[in-house]
């Protein structure tokens, strides 16, 4: 292996025999004639990739896409079925719940396991139980058997123990999901730490805002099969394009045609776009999703002077308007939009519902514009990115329409400290 690579995996593919009696297994150890009893599923299939030291690599997916498998085997729990990876460095990895752990065994006497398995001595281990305890935070019960933790103090000694054994690669599964917030957002300094240090990271969640946060690459599993490898810009769009497509019958997503009465009203208040100012102002000239009833015509923002601008100042008054053309006609329409920072972290997010509001309605043929009249938050100065959308439906049960994934990117500007990513708006009282 190169050097410059931590992990490097090629053709790997991952076969189980499914029996559908207990028998059957039996049957075909027994039969001389070489009679299959059992149906082959593939978990993996020709899976190539490599990751290079030091980088975080996202891996997303369904549940039941091979992602679970992919990592133990790269942990060394499975061999593959065919084709070989390359592992170089120490690896600690945080899996499913309890695996590696033996619960009969109390806390204190799982965390010299844990060492042992690593290939530390009893006395290297003794040098860091200290930070290990006090990461985990779970008090007396470290002296407990571990049968009697609940979920939560389960995943806090695991985590402490896989991040303070110095790892080369970090493996992590899905399991900081069932810690608290508090040690959730201990988890992920401690991620971050990490990253500063050089380690090189696998980090499988479901959570793509996360995910975008945390890593430079995402690799993209359904089925088994790579479905792309690659910027997590450009593959984690297309993940969630293909969410959508799942979502695109819910709750009536197909265009139902209303009955003739008035449009409703909306806060923000709705209104037919200028067909004639909308070539000099369209900045997102196209959907990254589009379901076929309506599409997005034109997205863009607005100072105080009335005119499109990239550049915006924290603390001042903006306008930003999302344009859309029906196909159909259509009602419970909702307009919104999302800003992130650099790092993939949504911060802001707006859109027309109302509890209770039955939202926008329109004709087939017809431009509808919303314009959202906001002041802007005290932003820390930097780049930042806007995504706009349309959906049909309610709060809790909606179908997206159309998507255009970071369609504007603008500039903040703030002469403060910079010192967080949001700055509280106050008054001195002294």
């Amino acid at each position: 292996m190169q050097t410059e690579y931590a992990i490097r995996a090629e053709h790997l593919g991952k076969v189980y025999n499914l029996y559908s009696h207990p028998m059957d297994r039996l049957k075909e150890a027994l039969n001389w004639r070489g009679r299959r009893y059992h149906q082959e599923f593939h978990a993996l299939r020709d899976v190539s990739f490599d990751v290079r030291r030091g980088e975080t690599l996202g891996i997303i997916g369904r549940n039941g896409s091979g992602k679970s498998t992919l990592l133990k085997i790269l942990a060394g729990v499975l061999t593959p079925s065919e084709g070989h990876a390359e592992v170089a460095g120490r690896v600690s990895s945080l899996l499913e719940l309890g695996a590696g752990f033996n619960p009969e065994l109390t806390g204190m006497e799982n965390v010299f396991l844990q060492g042992t398995l690593m290939g530390f001595t009893r006395s290297e281990m003794q040098q860091r139980i200290e930070g290990i305890l006090s990461f985990a935070d779970i008090g007396d019960f470290i002296n407990q058997p571990v049968k009697k933790y609940s979920s939560g103090m389960f995943v806090r000694l695991a985590f402490a123990c896989a991040v303070s054994v110095d790892p080369d690669i970090l493996i992590v599964d899905e399991a900081l999901a069932v810690g608290d917030v508090f040690f959730q957002n201990k988890c992920y300094h401690r991620l971050h730490a990490l990253q500063a240090a050089g380690t090189t990271i696998l980090f499988v969640s479901h959570d793509i805002g996360l995910v975008k946060q945390l890593c430079s690459r995402v690799l993209w599993l359904d089925l088994g099969v790579v479905q792309a490898c690659g910027d997590r810009d450009s593959v984690c769009p297309r993940y969630f394009n293909m969410l959508l497509e799942q979502t695109r019958g819910l709750d009536g997503a197909a265009p139902s045609v209303r009955d003739g009465a008035a449009a409703p009203a909306a806060d923000p208040q709705p209104r037919a776009a200028d067909r004639r100012m909308l070539p000099r102002l369209a900045m997102a000239a196209r959907s990254d999703y589009q379901a076929g009833a309506v599409e997005i015509v034109s997205f863009f923002i607005t100072g105080a002077e009335g005119m499109p601008t990239l550049s915006l100042d924290a603390g001042r008054d903006y306008a930003c308007h999302l344009v859309g053309r029906l196909h159909a006609p259509l009602d419970r329409l909702i307009f919104g939009f999302t800003l992130e920072n650099a790092r993939g972290l949504t911060l802001l997010t707006c859109n027309t519902y109302r509890n209770g509001d039955p939202g926008i309605a329109g004709e087939a043929g017809v431009l509808l514009e919303v314009a959202f009249s906001f002041r802007l938050p005290l932003l820390c100065r930097g780049d930042y990115v806007l995504s706009s959308a349309i959906a049909r439906g309610t709060q809790a049960q909606h179908a997206v329409l159309a998507w255009r994934h970071h369609a504007l990117a603008v500039h903040v500007d703030n002469p403060g400290l910079n010192l967080a990513l949001l700055e509280l708006e106050h008054e001195d009282h002294v």
